[in-house]
């Protein structure tokens, strides 16, 4: 799947974000190895703690449908903003060292694999 299909993925799950609070949308789209994309997007809570970032989501959903093996991951914010800190451990422990397209609203993107966007992990 080429880049621009998998951010298009993203794009679609942006737009079930639920972030009333922040008024940051955030897709994300999961490839796995089979060719299954599985979506994810932001969704906030009054606790703040209890909100969950597209990117766990996303990853999180595919794990709980068996899905174990990836080839990338997209993400879409209005800015082309990167992942927060929690979601880099997330995704280094559980992706491997994929490449993450990361967009913004217009259609312009990067390619950072997981270990540059975490390149001191904890492990």
């Amino acid at each position: 799947m080429k880049s621009e299909e998998l951010i298009e993925y993203a794009r679609t799950a942006r737009k079930r974000a639920k972030a009333p609070y922040s008024n940051y949308k955030v897709g994300a789209a999961l490839l796995t190895k089979d060719g299954t994309v599985v979506l994810g997007c932001n969704i906030e809570s009054k606790a703040y703690p209890s909100t969950m970032c597209a990117e766990r989501v996303a990853i999180f959903s595919a794990m709980a449908q068996g899905y174990n093996e990836f080839q990338s991951m997209a993400l879409i914010t209005e800015d082309g903003g990167t992942p927060c800190g929690a979601c880099r451990q997330v995704m280094l422990e559980n992706l491997g060292n994929i490449p993450v397209y990361i967009a913004d609203l217009n259609g312009d993107y990067k390619i950072l694999t997981v270990e540059e966007l975490l390149p001191h992990p904890f492990q």
